[in-house]
């Protein structure tokens, strides 16, 4: 028999705004279904044999989240919550952030619509790694490599579907092995290397997310992992709930150059002075801003 797990979710909360505030609802193991309108993931689960695979919607104004299998213990429930309400974000105060955007004419609809919670993987590894792939390839190719990791290393659950692979299963394998199967290309060996780190405990993404220091210094500290530039960087500083950066790509500044400076190119240091207004918040604004439904 399936269970059923609810959670009460925040008035200022969009569930679609959220699955689909970037591209990571395409990457596995997430999987969207638009017309059931319900998010799937498989979630990691040290007190099981099997991960978990669960799905999200919305029900009778709650958040529902459906496991088919229906095998688990009150220990595994208290972590799919847990990880619900974090790729969810549902603990973000975004109430400054709709503030200042309710100012300006053009980004209103932010705070009408509920949108700038950018949906995450329930662990930072994950976003590191997921990001990583995003750099310096097609969109195309990242869902690929994600895939590769995912249906290669990935743990099954009871229906088949699976995990994201622990740091762990990542470092099992050679940087070879990610050049011919996982097609990381100059990734490869930057996948090995990282993987090896953080199982054996010698770098801890997790700890960005309580980090005190600040969001250049924090930056710089992300930066050292090989594969991780600027823009990857201040992206994953987003995923963590810093938003001071604007993670400029050739995408986001193609698209400024469209809305805001009649197609021509110009210099990243007027990008930023644009956004500049919006202080602290300038990386979620120029997200909304930009990708505007």
């Amino acid at each position: 028999m399936p269970i059923n797990l609810f959670l009460d979710a925040p008035k200022n909360f969009s569930f679609w705004q959220t699955v689909c505030s970037h591209g990571w609802s395409q990457l596995l193991p997430f999987e969207i279904d638009k017309e059931n309108w319900r998010l799937s993931y498989v979630f990691a689960n040290p007190y099981l044999k099997n991960p978990t695979a669960a799905q999200i919607s919305e029900a009778e104004g709650k958040l529902k989240i459906e496991i088919a299998d229906g095998k688990i213990n009150s220990k595994t429930e208290e972590i799919i919550l847990r990880d619900v309400r974090h790729i969810l974000r549902l603990d973000d105060d975004l109430r400054n952030f709709y503030k200042i955007v309710k100012v300006e004419k053009s980004l209103a609809w932010i705070a009408k619509d509920n949108a700038g919670r950018l949906l995450r993987s329930p662990t930072v590894f994950e976003d590191l790694i997921k990001t990583v792939c995003t750099t310096n390839c097609s969109w195309a190719l990242t869902k690929k490599m994600v895939a590769n990791l995912v249906e290669k290393l990935g743990e099954p659950a009871e229906n088949g579907k699976r995990a994201f692979p622990t740091a762990e299963r990542m470092a099992s394998v050679s940087a070879e092995f990610y050049k011919d199967e996982i097609r990381a290309g100059y990734r490869a060996p930057y996948f090995a290397e990282l993987a090896e780190a953080v199982a054996s405990g010698k770098i801890n993404p997790e700890t960005w997310l309580a980090s005190d220091l600040p969001s250049a210094e924090l930056k710089k500290e992300m930066k050292q992992i090989k594969g991780v530039g600027d823009y990857a960087a201040e992206n994953l500083l987003k995923l963590v709930g810093r938003y001071d950066g604007l993670a400029l790509d050739s995408w986001l500044r193609a698209q400024f150059y469209k809305k805001h400076n009649g197609g021509e190119i110009c210099a990243d240091k007027e990008i930023e002075r644009f956004y500049e207004p919006f202080g602290v918040w300038r990386g979620l604004t120029i997200w909304c801003d930009i990708s505007e439904k």
